[in-house]
């Protein structure tokens, strides 16, 4: 799998820092476990993180021995239980499948349209919703604009629009200033993670009318 579309800086730098919504942070986890070049960078940047507050002006306040004192404390906490392994999945990532479980066939779909579906995932807090989208072999999305960013990365199959070609573990970026008609490519159903932070911005009448009810 050679992925060609990436995180940008600001998204991985956020999510080092803790700095995503739920349904972001679910998003570029998913997009990390299949890409070891973000994975890298990731890592960087929690580094320097790290390297940042070891350095912070505030430590001078410090004792010379809070550090044992506080990984003391930690030694006499019980030991967590160790977590069960996730069974690998061909298509949905570990970090999914705390939301959706390893099993395709047992994800709710809603239809949309012309074989579209999707499946709304269970995210908290304000800042953005998440969601599969299945969209059928050689079918299209309706074309449509962004209110804020939009990231879709593939799990199955692949997409293009009008500029780009997108397949598994490719993640595309969407913002304000961008329209597109994603088609699903070839002979294979293409299943997507779609997080947005807006309602998308339909060009046709049916879908502006349906959008209240699909809440995209």
């Amino acid at each position: 799998m050679t992925i060609k579309h990436h995180l940008n800086d600001d998204l991985l730098m956020a999510y080092a820092a803790g700095n995503l919504s739920e349904a972001f942070s679910l998003a570029v986890a998913t997009h990390i476990s299949l890409c070891d070049e973000c994975r890298a960078a990731l890592a960087a940047y929690e580094a320097m993180g790290g390297a940042i507050l070891e350095g912070g002006a505030d430590l001078a306040l410090m004792s010379e021995d809070a550090l044992v004192r506080a990984m003391a404390r930690l030694d006499a906490l019980p030991a967590p239980a160790a977590s069960p392994k996730k069974p690998k999945h061909p298509v949905l990532p570990a970090p999914l499948q705390d939301y959706v479980g390893t099993d395709l066939s047992a994800i709710k779909w809603r239809k949309l349209g012309m074989g579209v579906r999707q499946a709304i995932l269970p995210t908290k807090g304000k800042g953005g919703s998440a969601r599969l989208l299945y969209i059928p072999a050689g079918q299209a999305v309706p074309d449509h604009g962004h209110r804020g960013m939009e990231l879709t990365l593939v799990l199955k199959g692949a997409f293009r629009d009008e500029t780009q070609h997108f397949a598994r573990g490719d993640i595309e970026i969407a913002t304000e200033a961008d329209e597109h008609t994603p088609v699903a490519l070839g002979d294979e159903d293409c299943i997507c993670l779609a997080v947005t932070d807006a309602p998308l911005r339909f060009n046709a009448l049916i879908p502006r009318l349906m959008q209240p009810i699909f809440r995209i």
